[in-house]
């Protein structure tokens, strides 16, 4: 079941279906590395729910945004663009390890995302049937202060020892992020993916009624 945030409340407003507006309620997936946070999109995906993936769109504009790939020649030398586009693995080694360049990388990129995030929300708001829900992943949503742009947050949470199974995580990147126990706190719903992916499928389906 959906466990409501134990903090400051910061509840949407479920609109009913008299007042409902043609946008979407637009709810935001973060937690730690390795929490779960792909299968959690893909479980609103499958029962039908839009689903955007803020990583997905970084990887899209790394690879075909010529803004983007001028920027990153400019910054980090022309060596890091390839056929495919910039070499997110050569970045990766050059931004993770010093702050500042990291900072650079996330303000050229983060305005273009958000730009992008709004135009997915006005087009589903357009559509004959606009959905009830949207929902999209932002794994910092709370490192960007991104939470005020969605009426809702949920937080996926995991084990500490779960989560470096399912992905190690470097110190570099672990210091930047914000912990999941404050994630947790500050959320609308939080939910423990430590189950079967038929749990996980249980808590959309409720957490889609409640938010209905």
């Amino acid at each position: 079941m959906p466990r409501p945030r134990t903090g400051p409340p910061r509840r949407p407003r479920l609109l009913k279906s008299t007042e409902r507006s043609p946008r979407p309620l637009t709810v935001a997936i973060t937690g730690g590395i390795g929490a779960g946070k792909s299968e959690a999109l893909q479980a609103f995906a499958r029962r039908g729910t839009p689903a955007m993936s803020s990583d997905e769109v970084v990887h899209r504009l790394l690879r075909e945004d010529g803004e983007v790939k001028s920027a990153l020649a400019d910054r980090f030398g022309s060596e890091v663009i390839g056929g495919e586009g910039a070499d997110r693995a050569a970045l990766a080694r050059l931004v993770f390890t010093d702050r500042a360049e990291l900072i650079w990388l996330e303000e050229l990129l983060h305005p273009k995302v958000v730009r992008e995030y709004h135009a997915w929300r006005d087009e589903l708001a357009k559509r004959p049937e606009p959905p009830r829900v949207a929902v999209m992943e932002v794994p910092l949503l709370y490192e960007t202060g991104g939470e005020g742009r969605f009426d809702a947050v949920l937080v996926i949470t995991a084990a500490p020892g779960v989560r470096e199974q399912r992905r190690p995580v470097s110190d570099e990147r672990a210091m930047r992020l914000i912990p999941d126990e404050e994630k947790a706190r500050r959320a609308d719903y939080v939910y423990s993916n430590e189950g079967s992916l038929d749990e996980l499928d249980a808590f959309v389906a409720d957490l889609l009624e409640r938010l209905g």
